[in-house]
């Protein structure tokens, strides 16, 4: 049976393939963006459905449909934009939460919370279980969005406490893939641009940090099955347990490009991560789910699409 869905930050990276899934199973689904990082390329495709409604709309404002079920995926996620405008980046967050579930409990429908393993901060545990408490530092500069995925969580567990909304909570790892936008400032887009250009890639730091990649897919099946199961309400890691560093990372994309780039060292930013892997022992038990796409197939069709927009 088609449900009626609204995706907040549909139009984002993550949204968008959401959305795309979401229409092409039948269901009415309405894509909410105010476009701050999110783009009208990224679903202009999906006008053609009658099934599809886009809404300009800032989730800090509350907002009143009739819907089923609820992804709030409405946040900034790169440190470049979410450390733009930092108070902004944390309104978005902590009243984003408050209004979806609000709605939710108005209308009596499931919302799901897409975290991020920012909630952990810069671990002292490896790999990151969903029963750490993590190490975040509460007045850095990446504090308005690790410190405001961390209060959106502590919303969405009260109100399901308090007033029984039917949650779920999705902590995801880094993600990649097509429709990631080209200056962002994440690792993969930098890496990608900068060696199609054939411009020196940047390392910050010694690029011995460590990080996990998921591609895009494998990350939207996963929050499909987490919001239809019954088992748990999370939180749940979502990621790809593989491990590299950033220089390998790097040099992987050299070759996939055929790239003449060279590595540059610049100084680490603020509060860095030194490893983020996930422990995804959860989500393999309750969503009988795990990556199915590894990083060099991953890396080659997001290079694709990057060559596509440089053609």
């Amino acid at each position: 049976m088609s449900a009626r869905i609204l995706v907040t930050g549909g139009a984002g990276f993550i949204g968008s393939h959401l959305c795309e899934r979401l229409v092409k199973e039948g269901n009415e689904v309405i894509c909410l963006d105010n476009y701050f990082t999110g783009s009208k390329a990224n679903i202009a495709f999906l006008m053609d459905y009658r099934n599809f409604e886009l809404l300009r709309h800032d989730i800090t404002m509350p907002v009143y449909l009739e819907v089923d079920f609820i992804y709030n995926l409405a946040c900034p996620a790169s440190p470049v934009h979410y450390q733009y405008n930092p108070v902004k980046t944390i309104k978005t967050n902590v009243m984003g939460a408050i209004n979806v579930l609000g709605l939710a409990k108005r209308v009596k429908a499931r919302v799901l919370q897409a975290s991020t393993s920012e909630v952990y901060g810069d671990p002292s545990v490896h790999p990151q279980q969903e029963t750490y408490w993590g190490n975040v530092n509460p007045i850095g500069l990446r504090s308005c969005y690790d410190e405001g995925k961390r209060v959106a969580e502590t919303l969405f567990f009260d109100y399901h406490r308090q007033n029984g909304v039917d949650i779920r909570v999705m902590r995801i790892f880094n993600t990649y893939g097509p429709r990631m936008h080209p200056h962002d400032g994440r690792v993969v887009s930098n890496f990608i641009v900068q060696a199609l250009r054939g411009e020196e890639i940047t390392v910050y730091g010694s690029g011995d940090q460590s990080r996990s990649f998921c591609y895009v897919d494998d990350l939207v099946e996963a929050m499909v099955r987490l919001m239809h199961q019954r088992e748990t309400v999370g939180p749940v890691n979502v990621g790809n347990p593989e491990e590299v560093t950033i220089r390998q990372l790097a040099m992987k994309i050299i070759s996939e490009t055929g790239s003449s780039s060279r590595l540059v060292e610049r100084p680490a930013p603020q509060d860095d991560p030194r490893r983020r892997r996930p422990d995804i022992s959860r989500a393999r038990d309750t969503l009988k789910w795990e990556p199915s796409i590894g990083l060099d197939e991953g890396l080659k069709k997001t290079t694709a699409y990057f060559r596509s927009l440089h053609s």
